[in-house]
């Protein structure tokens, strides 16, 4: 998987997550790279880029707010969110933005 995601023209929507991470990994690597593989088969999903130092900042790309709102209601997805609040994260905020311009060398 490339680093940087390969996004269509936009329009497109990002969902950005940005958290604090409680210590420890306490599973949360095993869930991490299973939410990955689970989104990647939604439909909307156009790819992902992720930093997890000191602050983690995971970005998601989809098609439309749509795809975004059934990914948020997938059972899976939800019970990994449950599981995150105090054991994972100590805190953490989801932002959705609508992406109307792109550039860059590739």
């Amino acid at each position: 998987m490339s680093l940087i995601a390969k996004t269509p023209e936009p329009p497109y929507y990002a969902v950005i997550f940005t958290s604090l991470r409680t210590d420890g990994d306490n599973g949360y690597q095993q869930m991490a790279d299973r939410m990955l593989k689970l989104a990647a088969n939604q439909p909307g999903f156009l790819g992902v880029e992720a930093a997890r130092e000191a602050v983690g900042i995971t970005v998601s790309y989809w098609s439309d707010l749509d795809s975004i709102k059934n990914w948020k209601e997938n059972s899976e997805h939800m019970e990994a969110q449950r599981g995150g609040y105090g054991k994972w994260y100590s805190s953490f905020k989801t932002r959705i933005s609508k992406v109307e311009r792109e550039y860059g060398n590739e």
